[in-house]
């Protein structure tokens, strides 16, 4: 083989393995960028609402069903979830906020 030959092999081999080095880096657990950045929005609004005390009970559950939906590659479920999640904490949030300092227990349950 030629010397000309062998170095663009070698170069080819290279610039390969560095490409795929390179692609495979910034590979997160999803391939779905808007699923990860919903799931990101959820999670952040699920910790807003619980500071408040207002995050609602299934909450948890439906940001777990859509981690494994996005984990079995069924996207479009997980993202349904995710903003299921996130509606619901921004939901909670609110209530909590609105009813803070009124009475829990109606006057005939005290």
């Amino acid at each position: 083989m030629g010397v000309l030959l062998k170095y663009i092999l070698i170069s080819m081999v290279t610039t390969a393995m560095l490409l795929s080095a390179g692609l495979f880096a910034g590979v997160s657990a999803y391939d779905d960028t808007e699923f990860v950045n919903l799931l990101n929005t959820a999670k952040s609004a699920q910790k807003k609402a619980s500071s408040v005390g207002g995050e609602w009970r299934d909450v948890g559950k439906f940001i777990k069903e859509a981690e494994q939906a996005a984990a079995d590659g069924d996207f479009d479920r997980a993202k349904k979830l995710a903003q299921k999640a996130k509606t619901q904490s921004e939901l909670g949030y609110e209530q909590a906020v609105s009813q803070k300092g009124k009475a829990r227990n109606p006057s005939y349950l005290r």
